[in-house]
């Protein structure tokens, strides 16, 4: 049997924080458009459930019900295949809820412990609510011959005493019996182990929103035999984002500052997104033009985006002679019985702190 396990999918956020209004649209029908790749591949694949751990919608807002309305019309078009799904801590919407009647192949959870059977498989799950109910790790009961999936969305704690809003007790799940916990939440990959019989997995995202969610994203694919199981990630992402650091370090025109750019995104693809971050130590009368450099770069890829970081070399002791709270400062360190290096340092860090600059050593 093969299972897909997603989540933290966000169909329809809004995207904003970094994309203009096309772009964030565009965003969230590509993010879709990824959802339906992974089903198709489920189905290609031979598929028989998707299990979607949490926060596949991320808000109320009526103008994203035609995404939701998709959503609807994919599971329905894959009736071959069953979606299993438990709402995160983002899914305050109610729209499957509110249906009339749901499709045969979508199954949900609530707020009580829920299981569903096939074969010698079985998919337990229960959605956390503002305050875990205490003891509700003692009512989760399997039959330690079946193959047991439990579904979770939350952050894992490792505290057996915690039960706090949102928080997965790994340390109350041992031993119960499960194969693979399911998890949603976290936006990366992650599998280790539970316990002697079973693994614990978050998926990550679908997608990548920010820079905060850089890397590969996709989903796991479940492969269960005689109660074996195989499991490996899986990406199908539009776009990825990335965060690439470039030193410009003894740096002496935008040009070449250009050049060290190019250097490290060399191996960059045009569909991603990514913010550079230009750091290094350069000259004091050193001019960064970060409009030229923008420009340059923003053919490049689907979004590019500088951080300017850069810390200017400068030559403290020539207000060594001034009449003035720099020079008297100046003149005081001068006069201490510390070694050079001492006293640059402390030059440095208190007229940045004269000057109203970040005080770095």
């Amino acid at each position: 049997m093969k299972i897909i396990h997603c989540g933290d999918l966000h169909l329809d956020a809004k995207m904003e924080t970094h994309f203009n209004v096309e772009q964030a649209r565009e965003r969230r029908y590509e993010i879709l458009g990824t959802f339906e790749r992974m089903v198709e591949y489920g189905r290609a694949n031979g598929v028989s459930l998707v299990l979607i751990a949490g926060d596949m919608f991320d808000t109320v807002a009526s103008s994203q019900r035609r995404i939701k309305d998709r959503v609807l019309e994919i599971i329905t078009s894959h009736e071959d295949i069953d979606f299993l799904y438990l709402q995160g801590n983002h899914d305050s919407d109610t729209y499957f809820k509110s249906l009339a009647a749901l499709p045969a192949n979508l199954k949900l959870f609530d707020g009580h412990w829920t299981s569903y059977r096939y074969g010698d498989v079985v998919v337990s799950g229960v959605e956390f609510g503002k305050e875990t109910t205490p003891g509700i790790y003692d009512l989760l009961s399997l039959d330690h011959d079946m193959f047991n999936i439990v579904m979770l969305h939350g952050q894992v704690t490792s505290n057996r005493n915690s039960l706090e809003s949102g928080m997965v007790n790994i340390p109350l799940l041992k031993d119960r019996g499960i194969d693979y916990l399911a998890l949603g939440h976290l936006h990366d990959y992650h599998c280790e182990s539970l316990d002697g019989r079973g693994v614990y997995c978050y998926c990550g995202a679908l997608e990548g929103r920010g820079f905060d969610e850089t890397g590969k994203k996709g989903f796991v694919v479940l492969d269960i035999a005689d109660k074996q199981l195989d499991y490996q990630f899986v990406s199908l992402a539009r776009r990825e984002f990335h965060i690439i650091p470039v030193a410009l370090d003894g740096c002496l025109s935008t040009a070449q500052a250009l050049d060290l750019v190019e250097q490290a995104i060399e191996k960059g693809e045009k569909d991603d997104c990514v913010r550079i971050i230009l750091e290094g130590r350069v000259d004091e009368n050193f001019d960064l033009d970060l409009d030229y450099l923008s420009h340059q770069l923003k053919d490049r890829f689907y979004f590019v985006e500088l951080i300017n970081r850069i810390r200017l070399d400068v030559d403290y002791r020539k207000f060594a002679n001034d009449i003035s709270l720099k020079g008297e400062f100046i003149r005081t360190v001068e006069a201490l019985d510390l070694d050079e290096p001492s006293k640059n340092k402390i030059i440095k860090m208190g007229l940045n702190a004269l000057l109203h600059k970040e005080v770095i050593s």
